[in-house]
């Protein structure tokens, strides 16, 4: 587990501070939510390197870490490009105004700040300085990008054709939760460098829809909300428009509106399924009655044999033994946590065997769906690169933090977990244009889900929840399967069944020896061997 160093804790600054605002009154911004928290241990606990920015610290979080230093320098670069493009204003009067919003700035942090005002205003004028320069190299509009020219020895980082391994390192630590630093920062630097309000919402719009469409996973959402009011960070720009708030209410919306004969097909399929299965438990019963009752049969048989009664003893023990690990085993899987199957789905190699067919939609996570008519799952339309695994773990750890409401992208990420678990899978899903591999093989995409954790609490989401049971259903009810889980339960891995088969071929065995005693066959091999031997 990593460990974060802390700064020294000042008694006197911190009295100052707190008389400062208990006796003046200041405004403590209790409407402003906390949202740049820690990653709960147990996602940052598997790995690290995903949650722990490894080469720019924008905030104070892992401001102070060593092995971060070496940005320091070209932070203040940026700084300095930033302040000849002040308007009539001095890079301190923009550290200034920053220290001004000190409490609205410390409201969105979870942990406490312990840095003076000034301290605090200088690191954030800094920081956001460097991110703007930094997403500047996301506008659309060459003007706008012409704006702030980036030295030859700053090219490898701030890259605007974004084909160097740096810029990447630079897009996974700035999408990091705990390296957000709050946007109406940003919106004031820019502020500051316009002219009008239009233009700083025109180039603040174009920098964010920019990022969006480079960072996003999820391929065709369209153009991104980009209103500061209602986005406290980037990581919750992304987070707010890859999951929309009304994803669960559109989607129950949609399944009420949808077609009723559909519904009363679903209706009739899962009663026909619901019969089935008690017919194959029924019939698993009867058959299992049936064996034990031939074994016995069998077993008086070879007893009663002069030259077999040695066998019956050893037989009729290793078949009772037999008959208690199978108890055993039923009562074991009786007190099974459940939670294990609540998340249980076969994998896309599985479901394809059953008829499953995989459509790529164009949309967020509200276009989630599987029609069971048609046996066809719908799945957002999702690109996998290097940089996707942080975004994703990201994501989640923050709506594992913040949201109130259900944990839908936890739920996805459990989702795809479940479906792919080889490369195979990964092949089919992108064979079918489900998910655009950007990296070298099937199996580093499988790997990459396969890697991916759960979240901090059970995911509960009743319309993914639908889907996975509709999955379940449809793969249980399939009669490939069904005579599948039937050979295999009943068949091979059943003792009594593989005993009675060889007893059934001892017992053929022996009927052809007693016809052959009767009869007075000689096998020929027996002959031909006797006629050499009287020849010699």
């Amino acid at each position: 587990m990593a460990t974060y160093p802390t700064l020294p804790f000042d008694e006197t600054r911190w009295i100052v501070r707190i008389r400062h605002i208990f006796y003046e009154e200041i405004e403590l911004s209790e409407d402003q939510s906390i949202c740049i928290i820690d990653v709960p241990k147990p996602l940052l606990g598997t790995k690290p390197e995903a949650y722990i920015p490894q080469m720019v610290a924008l905030g104070p979080y892992h401001h102070c870490r060593e092995e971060l230093c070496n940005m320091e320098r070209y932070k203040l670069l940026a700084a300095k490009r930033v302040q000849s493009h002040l308007k009539g204003m001095d890079f301190q009067q923009l550290v200034d105004l920053f220290t001004k919003l000190e409490h609205l700035i410390r409201a969105h942090y979870h942990r406490h700040l312990n840095l003076s005002n000034e301290t605090l205003g200088w690191m954030m004028a800094i920081d956001v300085s460097f991110l703007f320069e930094f997403l500047q190299t996301f506008t659309k509009d060459s003007k706008q990008r012409a704006l702030q020219r980036i030295p030859s020895k700053m090219s490898y980082l701030v890259d605007p054709s974004r084909r160097t391994s740096s810029h990447d390192m630079l897009l996974r630590d700035i999408v990091m939760l705990e390296n957000q630093i709050p946007l109406i920062l940003l919106l004031k630097a820019i502020e500051t460098r316009c002219s009008s309000v239009q233009s700083t919402q025109s180039l603040l719009s174009s920098m964010l829809v920019g990022f969006f469409q480079e960072v996003s996973t999820f391929r065709g959402i369209g153009c991104p909300c980009t209103d500061i009011g209602r986005h406290v960070h980037l990581l919750d720009f992304l987070y707010s428009n890859i999951v929309p708030r009304c994803t669960e209410e559109s989607h129950s919306t949609t399944g009420e509106a949808g077609d009723e004969s559909c519904n009363r097909h679903d209706h009739r399929k899962r009663t026909l399924n619901s019969v089935m299965d008690l017919l194959v438990k029924r019939g698993s019963k009867l058959a299992s009655v049936i064996i034990g009752f031939m074994v016995m049969i069998l077993l008086k048989f070879i007893t009663s044999l002069p030259c077999l009664s040695m066998l019956g003893e050893p037989i009729e023990q290793l078949t009772q033994q037999a008959a208690e690990r199978s108890g055993t085993s039923d009562v074991q899987s009786k007190n099974t946590s459940p939670l294990l199957e609540e998340i249980a789905v076969p994998s896309v190699a599985e479901l394809a065997y059953t008829g499953v067919r995989f459509c790529p939609t164009v949309g967020d996570l509200s276009m989630i769906d599987f029609c069971t008519t048609t046996a066809t799952l719908h799945l957002p339309v999702i690109g996998v690169d290097i940089n996707s695994e942080v975004v994703l773990r990201n994501l989640v750890a923050y709506e594992a933090a913040v949201g109130s409401g259900s944990l839908v992208l936890a739920r996805y990420v459990e989702l795809m977990n479940g479906i792919i678990d080889t490369e195979d899978d990964a092949r089919l899903l992108r064979e079918c244009g489900v998910i655009l591999n950007h990296l070298k093989s099937d199996r580093e995409v499988a790997e990459l889900w396969n890697g991916m954790t759960r979240s901090v609490r059970l995911a509960r989401v009743p319309a993914l929840d639908k889907v996975i049971d509709d999955l379940n259903s449809h793969y249980g009810s399939c009669w490939k399967v069904r005579i599948r889980t039937f050979v295999r339960a009943h068949v091979l891995g059943s003792r009594e069944m593989l005993a009675c088969i060889a007893l059934g071929l001892l017992f053929l065995f022996i009927g052809l020896q007693a016809f052959c005693v009767v009869r007075g066959c000689v096998p020929v091999s027996y002959g031909m061997a006797s006629r050499k031997i009287g020849a010699w």
